[in-house]
């Protein structure tokens, strides 16, 4: 992945209300990728509640980061909080492909 190799800081706050409401969870690394917009906000599943989100209390904060990484290894374009992003990444998902080489970029710059 693009990513490879970087260190990539989380802040991760748990609510008063958990595990009944999800977990919330922020870069503070900046990442360049279509599902985590300039903020650090990460567009992902297990971090809505329902009926929008797959949310449940049975998942755990393990659970959570794994998907996080995951989201690092697969991209998902079709719900993504950086459009153009996105549109570089359907373009072309390669490693010779502007998105990899601009996320391989970002990450030197500010994941090391």
């Amino acid at each position: 992945s693009p990513y490879a190799g970087g260190t990539f800081r989380l802040r991760l706050r748990v609510p008063e209300r958990y595990p009944f409401v999800p977990p919330m969870v922020v870069f503070v690394t900046p990442v360049y990728h279509p599902n985590i917009d300039p903020e650090g906000r990460i567009c992902l599943d297990v971090l809505k509640l329902p009926p929008a989100g797959g949310w449940r209390p049975s998942l755990t904060l393990g659970v959570v980061l794994a998907a996080v990484r995951q989201l690092l290894r697969e991209p998902n374009p079709s719900d993504p909080l950086r459009a153009e992003v996105a549109a570089e990444y359907l373009n072309d998902p390669s490693p010779k492909g502007l998105f990899w080489s601009q996320a391989a970029r970002h990450t030197r710059q500010h994941a090391t």
